[in-house]
């Protein structure tokens, strides 16, 4: 069932997210003020090495005030492509370049109150450059066993939605890329 949109005002705007109220409409007739949130599109990359492991990042999140282990990630700049975002952002984030890189995944974690696409990628190779340019990003950089991933998982040690999109699909043998897109 679809339902019909007469309009949107914006309630709240950064270059981060706008907070909007959506006028919908249900299929039976009901009409009502419906929250939606716009964010830019995101991306995320897991850089696997020939040993069977994955470049992670050791982080704090302050808006759930925890640490975990995620993959390099961010915000798609405008005029970028999401393949483009994920190279840059495995190479600010942890001093690795990543070649190779190809689609995993894409995903709307929230779709029902926000517009947020996230694109996935895998790539098996990457070379070290240098330190991170974002040192402010992470606590640690570690390349981290994938047989260590569901015990992780369990433990809450991994909690991210790309991060574990990914690695489940990585440790399921789904690694082969949803449409070939590749970075440059």
């Amino acid at each position: 069932m679809r339902w019909t949109v007469h309009g949107e005002r914006r309630i709240y705007g950064s270059p981060w997210l706008d907070l909007c109220l959506s006028d919908v409409e249900l299929p039976n007739g009901a009409r009502y003020e419906h929250h939606l949130v716009r964010v830019p599109r995101s991306v995320g990359a897991a850089v696997l090495d020939g040993a069977g492991r994955v470049l992670m990042v050791w982080r704090h999140r302050f808006t759930t005030d925890t640490w975990n282990w995620e993959l390099p990630g961010g915000w798609v700049d405008p005029g970028e492509t999401p393949a483009h975002a994920a190279a840059r952002e495995v190479e600010e984030e942890t001093g690795w370049r990543p070649r190779g890189l190809r689609e995993l995944a894409y995903i709307q974690p929230i779709a029902g109150i926000s517009d947020a696409e996230q694109f996935i990628y895998v790539g098996e190779e990457a070379r070290l450059i240098g330190p991170p340019s974002d040192g402010f990003e992470s606590d640690r950089i570690a390349w981290i066993s994938l047989a260590d991933v569901p015990a992780m998982l369990g433990r809450r040690e991994i909690v991210g939605g790309v991060s574990v999109v990914a690695l489940l699909q990585i440790l399921h043998g789904r690694d082969t890329g949803a449409s070939g897109s590749r970075a440059a």
